[in-house]
């Protein structure tokens, strides 16, 4: 698999992490921010658009810093996807 393929599928995994776990989180505050960064950078994916667009970095830090809940495996899926998308750009 590709690097942006792969960047793609890890922006979908937190994507639907925050649609089932946190549905009614993501309307407002820290997770809506997150939420909106995400859908944005999925669909400059689609569009082939520039990937330097995409502002998902900095999430992990938004989270903690909102949220003091260092164990949540979000955090794993969300560093995974900056991680990627560090490598691409």
């Amino acid at each position: 698999m590709d690097e942006k393929a792969q960047l793609n599928r890890q922006i979908k995994t937190v994507i639907n992490i925050l649609e089932k776990e946190y549905s009614n989180e993501i309307t407002k505050g820290t997770l809506q921010l997150i939420y909106k960064r995400y859908k944005d950078g999925l669909k400059i994916i689609e569009s082939n658009g520039d990937l330097k667009n995409i502002n998902i970095i900095g999430g992990v830090r938004a989270y903690m810093d909102s949220y003091n809940d260092y164990q949540n495996p979000l955090l794993k899926e969300l560093h995974k996807a900056e991680k990627s998308l560090e490598e691409l750009i």
